[in-house]
C-alpha cells in the first residue's frame, strides 16, 4: 500500500520540456509511473516522447487527463506560481523538486495552501516513491528500491538514496520513501509523514533522517513520543558543522542550541527512537530493530 502514491496516481509534469523536466520525466516513465500530462506554456499540442500530451495550462491538463499528482521542474523564480496553478486546478498532491526557491515566495505559498485540500512535498526535495506501485515522482534512482515494509523519510535526497541502498542490499524493501526537502520553509513536515506511516498497515518500521538547523526534528520527536506506535530508527547528520555556516541545504544552519545535532539526537532518543550512529549504520540498525519485532 505505502503512502501518498499508489496505482491510481496520474502524474502531470510541469516543465516537462525543459532539460531537467524531460530527463526525469523519462526516468519516471521508464520506472512504470503513469505520466499522463506535461505542462509548458507555449508548447501546448505537442507530444512528449510520442506518448505524453503537453498542455499550455494545468487546468486544461487536469481536465483532459485526470492528472492528480503534480511534479514540478520549473525554475526558482516561477516555481511557486506553478504550485499555485496546480492548487487552483484541484491537484491534491504536489512535489516541487526545484532548488533555490526564494524563502519569501515560500512564505506566501505556505499561507496560500494552509486551509486547502492539498499536500505539498518540497521544494528542494528528491520527491517520493512507492516501489510496490511502481510509481516514482521525483529524481530518486528507481533501480535501488525494492517493495517492502520499511518507510523512509529524510530532509536529504542523497541520504535517502544511501538509506535505500543499504536497506535493499540487506534484502529489506521499502513501503514508500519521501524526501521532504532541505529548505527553511517546506510544504510537509516530518511529523506529518510519520503520521502517514504510522497509519499505513504495510509499514512496520520508519527510517528517519534529519539534520542540523530548525526545530523540525524536535517536533518530530514530540510526535514520536506522544503518538507513534511503530518503531523509528533516527539519524541526525551535521554534528561537526560550525555554528552560523550553512551546510549544503538552505535550512541546514545552526542558529541556536536547539538547531545543533546533539540537541536533536537527545530529543529523539528521549522519544524512544533507536539512534543510528553514523550514515554507514542505517541498514544494520534497521535490520537489528526489525529482527526484534
Amino acid at each position: 500500500m505505502g503512502i501518498l502514491l499508489d496505482e491510481n496516481s496520474r502524474i502531470m509534469v510541469q516543465g516537462i520540456t525543459g532539460r531537467e523536466g524531460s530527463f526525469h520525466a523519462r526516468a519516471c516513465l521508464a520506472y512504470g509511473t503513469q505520466v499522463v500530462a506535461g505542462v509548458t506554456p507555449g508548447r501546448g499540442g505537442q507530444m512528449f516522447d510520442d506518448t505524453v500530451p503537453v498542455f499550455d495550462a494545468v487546468e486544461q491538463a487536469v481536465s483532459e487527463t485526470g492528472a492528480n499528482v503534480a511534479l514540478i521542474f520549473v525554475p526558482p523564480p516561477f516555481a511557486t506560481d506553478a504550485v499555485v496553478e496546480s492548487v487552483d486546478a484541484g491537484i491534491p498532491l504536489i512535489a516541487c523538486i526545484t532548488e533555490g526557491v526564494p524563502v519569501q515566495d515560500m512564505v506566501k505559498v505556505s499561507r496560500f495552501i494552509q486551509d486547502k485540500p492539498v499536500r505539498l512535498i518540497g521544494p528542494n526535495c528528491p520527491g517520493m516513491i512507492n516501489p510496490g506501485a511502481r510509481c516514482k515522482v521525483g529524481i530518486m534512482p528507481g533501480a535501488i528500491h525494492r517493495p517492502g515494509r520499511v518507510g523512509v523519510v529524510s530532509r536529504s535526497g542523497t541520504l535517502t538514496y544511501e538509506a535505500v541502498g543499504q536497506l535493499t542490499a540487506l534484502g529489506i524493501g521499502q513501503s514508500s520513501c519521501v524526501g521532504i526537502g532541505g529548505d527553511p520553509i517546506i510544504g510537509t513536515s516530518f511529523s506529518e509523514i510519520l503520521g502517514l506511516y504510522d497509519d499505513d498497515p504495510n509499514t512496520d518500521l520508519v527510517v528517519f533522517i534529519g539534520e542540523i538547523g530548525g526545530s523540525m526534528e524536535q517536533e518530530a520527536a514530540a510526535y514520536i513520543k506522544e503518538n507513534m506506535t511503530k518503531p523509528v530508527c533516527a539519524l541526525i547528520v551535521g554534528a561537526t558543522a560550525p555554528p552560523g555556516k550553512r551546510m549544503g541545504h538552505a535550512g541546514a544552519i545552526i542558529t541556536g542550541e536547539g538547531a545543533r545535532a546533539e540537541s536533536k539526537i537527545a530529543a529523539l532518543r528521549d522519544a524512544g527512537a533507536t539512534i543510528i550512529p553514523t550514515p554507514a549504520d542505517i541498514g544494520a540498525t534497521a535490520q537489528s530493530v526489525l529482527q526484534g519485532l
